[in-house]
């Protein structure tokens, strides 16, 4: 008697699919080609993540015996606070956490936000009608250009920029206009200030048309550091309220700032609390990136578009995180995170800019953030074309792709190239500049202050 198995072999999932591919498989030549991507969508270029990361990766794997340290993409090394974990683990342990939240957020979480932000709203904020929770700052801010963009209308950004808001604005249909952030002369030279990026509010006028619709606005700056100041704001806000143009205001490293005070546009004249989104993220306020909670604060006629926005777009975001979240805000209103947090950062920009003060290769001074922007005007490039072989992703790519890739092969260093924070007309202001992530722990920035002194070889006299 054959045995069960030996009787079920005939029907087996291997001979099935030899069955299929032998005998039922059309020929590939048949097959019509697979329709085509949209137009919103450039699938065929790699971007600037894609390409660094894999270079960083492909570099660890060729030489495991030498570290390599990412300083490129803003994600921490390091863990939230305890009590942020705490807060986790104890949401997990709770049943109705673990399904689904209303399409605007816990009501815990929207109180604690209201309670957060309303002394530096100067108002006591709705938590019902004002705040919308979204999955991480970058969802809330895609539901806002899908909540007000139709094909064609304009919204301007300033460079260089999160490159993300490129494509949040066009996949609704809209279209991106840029400003340049100007830097001071000097700053090929000298250390400066990221205040002395200056806006051209001439030029930022003339950009806006008829069918303008959105500014973005990000303050502390992604990647400059810059923090606007409130005369830069009113006049921001004066052109926005002239044409009745919607200001979304990136604030998501507001808890991240270095000056004696934070302004928020929304705050400064009633006009401007009506005409302002405000998003804000979990990610950057308690190291969480990965929890990918974030908000939007605006105006309930503007607010309930964003909110329908979102509810088509992700429905909800996670219960146990935004929980977490609450309680992080909650106990971060009596205890001195955001004031230890703050100082930490100030250590380790101090750890990581001893290079380059001992190289004299200038940087920007951030007010905000946990970016650096460096200048590498001074670095040989020539040498540098000399020393690697670029891939085929680089070749054709602005000089900072290459000095990055270089980094990562000569000093096991990641940074992100800056001209992929511009547009092409404006890229070549952002090619002698590389922007370096200091949300990282200490010893690291230690080690990779002692990797790039290897760079003295290679300053131009």
């Amino acid at each position: 008697m054959l045995s069960i198995k030996s009787q079920l072999r005939p029907l087996g999932i291997n001979t099935r699919v030899r069955l299929f591919t032998t005998r039922q498989s059309p020929a590939l030549s048949s097959f019509k080609p697979f329709p085509k991507q949209s137009s919103h969508i450039k699938s065929s270029n790699k971007d600037v993540w894609t390409i660094i990361n894999g270079a960083a990766a492909a570099k660890a794997a060729a030489s495991p015996e030498s570290s390599v340290i990412n300083l490129g993409q803003g994600f921490f090394s390091y863990s939230p606070p305890e009590f942020a974990i705490n807060a986790a683990k104890a949401a997990l342990d709770k049943p109705l956490l673990n399904q689904y939240a209303p399409a605007k957020g816990l009501p815990s979480l929207r109180n604690a936000l209201a309670n957060a932000y309303s002394k530096s709203f100067q108002r006591e904020l709705n938590p019902e009608t004002e705040i919308l929770v979204t999955a991480g700052a970058n969802e809330g801010m895609y539901s806002a250009f899908t909540a007000f963009l139709d094909q064609g209308d304009e919204a301007i950004v300033f460079e260089p920029f999160f490159d993300q808001y490129i494509s949040n604005i066009e996949l609704p249909g809209g279209v991106v206009k840029s400003v340049p952030l100007t830097p001071p002369s000097n700053d090929g030279t000298d250390i400066v200030s990221s205040s002395e990026w200056k806006l051209d509010f001439k030029q930022l006028e003339n950009t806006i048309t008829e069918r303008t619709k959105m500014i973005v606005l990000n303050t502390p700056h992604n990647p400059i550091g810059k923090v606007f100041s409130k005369e830069e704001l009113l006049k921001i806000g004066e052109l926005a309220v002239k044409h009745n143009i919607i200001i979304l205001s990136d604030e998501v490293y507001d808890s991240l700032y270095y000056t004696d005070s934070f302004n928020r546009i929304a705050t400064l004249t009633p006009e401007l609390a009506r005409l302002t989104l405000t998003v804000g993220s979990a990610g950057k306020t308690f190291s969480a990136t990965g929890w990918r909670v974030g908000w939007v604060i605006g105006h309930p006629e503007l607010l309930k578009h964003v909110t329908a926005a979102h509810t088509r777009i992700v429905f909800t975001v996670n219960s146990p995180l935004q929980q977490a979240t609450a309680d992080a805000f909650n106990q971060a209103q009596t205890n001195t995170y955001f004031k230890d947090n703050v100082e930490s950062f100030k250590k380790k920009y101090a750890i990581f800019n001893t290079v380059w003060d001992e190289l004299g290769l200038p940087y920007t001074v951030p007010d905000g953030g946990y970016f650096l922007l460096v200048n590498f005007n001074k670095v040989d490039f020539e040498s540098v074309e000399k020393t690697v072989e670029f891939p085929e992703d680089i070749k054709n790519r602005p000089k900072d792709f290459k000095l990055a890739y270089w980094l990562i092969q000569e000093f096991g260093i990641v940074s992100i190239p800056t001209s992929e924070f511009y547009g092409k007309e404006n890229e070549h202001m952002g090619e002698n500049y590389l922007r370096f992530a200091v949300c990282k722990d200490d010893h690291l920035l230690e080690e990779a202050v002692i990797k790039l002194r290897g760079l003295k070889k290679y300053i131009k006299n």
